[in-house]
């Protein structure tokens, strides 16, 4: 797809709106155990690649380094993600702020999804995919989430 063809596309994107803005008040972040989910579209090796409108997640364990960006959009530019993988999934940042005692403990999951929706509602990722993407950081007891929307 050109770039004036998703422009056009996106061009009235509006953001959902929620009625309620929960509040919590959180631990210091020297003992939260900190997970990254990211819109990059990344995938562990030998994973399918995203499709268009896909909005499920994938699961991308801490153990593992190896990760594919397999972001379904032409237009989106990789160079940062070729250069440094940090600039996406800043997983050594993480671990050296663990080590340094700034955060408690880097989780063992992350999570991927792919950003480009079409679909400006994204119902999937709100009522489906996106509880059960907070399920499996709940599980492993994640505290705080740094999203990185690229």
């Amino acid at each position: 797809m050109a770039d004036q063809q998703l422009r056009d596309l996106l061009s009235d994107l509006k953001g959902h709106l929620f009625d309620d803005v929960p509040w919590t008040l959180p631990k210091p972040l020297s003992e939260c155990r900190v997970a990254i989910v990211t819109t990059a579209g990344l995938t562990v090796d030998g994973d399918t690649d995203w499709n268009p409108g896909d909005q499920s997640f994938k699961v991308l364990p801490n153990n593992h380094r190896d990760f594919t960006l397999a972001h379904y959009s032409p237009n989106f530019d990789r160079t940062g993600w070729i250069v440094d993988p940090n600039v996406v999934l800043p997983l050594d940042r993480l671990d050296e702020m663990a080590e340094a005692g700034e955060i408690g403990s880097v989780a063992d999951v992350h999570i991927s999804f792919m950003g480009a929706q079409v679909d400006h509602t994204l119902e999937t990722i709100r009522l489906d995919t996106g509880p059960a993407a907070a399920k499996v950081l709940n599980d492993d007891q994640v505290d705080v989430v740094l999203l990185t929307p690229v």
